[in-house]
């Protein structure tokens, strides 16, 4: 009675796990579908701005070459566009660094995410006019690398948000580690977020664009949790993160891989019965 006992338990457990697995497996083809779409909407916002900034001053430095070659040939005075073509390839050379200091900034993998978010934050307040505050506690040791870059997208789309759609004179950004958590917030005094699209947004709805629900998605995938708040007098945004969620991560895929090998065992087990 006791071995038939324990076998019903074991059953009942192996039949539970091999839900949890499928239940995993369908969340992270969801969450792959996502990413392939942001990733594409980012790819969209890359070759924009390349093509409405860059490709613009490149096309206007071919035409300064063009009147330089012109003027070569009928010994003319140089010296003006010549000074314009030096102008028009600053430019380009500045903006291409932006582009690529945006896309993945040297000092998050070089210093950490502290110095790339101080550096952010103050290049975001000269950019936009918007006074941007910044509260930061100093911490000796590294995060782990997924987590910096998550954090440090995080506070990108939230100032893009706050620049684009909030119209709030100042953006105060606060960062700290508790214990083995960190901490990130991005508070303004804009118009807040419309109620509907707000709880559009808290229950992960379809049809709220990429930036909000990328933001959740890159902190959930490392164990975390993104906190909206807003109303008449702002937007509260704070992304909690634990330290070691990537450890915690690659602990769920052993988890999720045991159990396959235990689902296929005991078919393997049944099938020679």
């Amino acid at each position: 009675m006791w071995i038939l006992s324990s076998y019903l338990r074991s059953r009942l457990s192996r039949a539970q796990l091999e839900s949890l697995l499928v239940e995993r497996t369908f969340a992270l083809q969801k969450l792959s579908q996502r990413l392939l779409k942001l990733q594409d909407e980012e790819r969209r916002k890359i070759a924009r701005d390349l093509h409405d900034v860059t490709g613009q001053t490149l096309a206007a430095l071919k035409m300064a070459v063009v009147e330089l070659e012109r003027r070569l040939e009928c010994n003319l005075s140089t010296a003006s566009v010549l000074g314009d073509i030096d102008t028009l390839a600053e430019q380009a050379l500045q903006e291409i660094r932006t582009t690529s200091y945006l896309l993945h900034p040297p000092l998050l993998d070089e210093i950490g995410f502290i110095a790339a978010a101080e550096w952010y934050v103050e290049g975001f307040a000269k950019r936009s006019g918007i006074s941007a505050k910044l509260d930061i506690t100093k911490e000796d040791k590294r995060m782990p690398i997924e987590i910096e870059t998550a954090l440090f997208r995080v506070l990108q789309e939230s100032l893009t948000n706050v620049h684009r759609y909030s119209g709030s004179p100042e953006v105060n950004i606060r960062f700290e580690c508790r214990g083995e958590t960190a901490i990130l917030e991005v508070a303004d005094r804009g118009r807040g977020i419309p109620v509907e699209l707000l709880n559009r947004l808290r229950e992960g709805a379809a049809g709220t664009g990429v930036g909000l629900p990328g933001m959740r998605e890159r902190i959930q995938e490392l164990n975390g949790n993104l906190e909206i708040n807003s109303d008449a007098s702002g937007t509260n945004l704070r992304a909690i993160v634990p330290i070691f969620a990537q450890n915690q991560a690659d602990s769920g895929e052993a988890y999720a891989s045991l159990v396959s090998s235990e689902s296929e065992h005991s078919s393997s087990s049944r099938a020679g019965l």
